[in-house]
């Protein structure tokens, strides 16, 4: 089983930052990519911005040139959503996606994170 949390959520004004955090924890081989989904009340959940294990990343074209999906090479299994210049249609809850492979292959996704940016 594949546990994920994220954390870093939070009010901020327009133009603000925020850095959300994901870290995957459980039993498996090793992880194929980690990446952050967004879902605004009635909408349907976006990609934000995906990191494979080689590395290769991806943004969602709303984001592109304000966010930042990184990783650290002494925090294992973690990765961050470093937002930049944020304007109140980034709010939503921020989801974090995590594909392993192990005995199984497995999606699994956190609880997700509140990200409210004011006017």
């Amino acid at each position: 089983q594949v546990h994920v949390v994220e954390s870093g959520g939070d009010l901020v004004q327009t133009g603000g930052s925020l850095r959300l955090s994901c870290t995957a924890s459980g039993t498996f081989t090793r992880i194929e990519s980690m990446a952050w989904y967004r879902q605004a009340p009635g909408k349907q959940r976006e990609l934000v911005a995906v990191m494979t294990g080689g590395g290769s990343k991806t943004y969602g074209d709303s984001v592109k040139g304000r966010f930042t999906i990184s990783r650290t090479n002494y925090v294992k299994n973690t990765v961050y959503l470093e937002m930049n210049s944020l304007k109140p249609e980034d709010t939503a809850v921020y989801y974090c996606n995590v594909h392993t492979v192990g005995d199984i292959i497995s999606d699994s996704w956190g609880q997700g994170t509140q990200v409210t940016v004011s006017s």
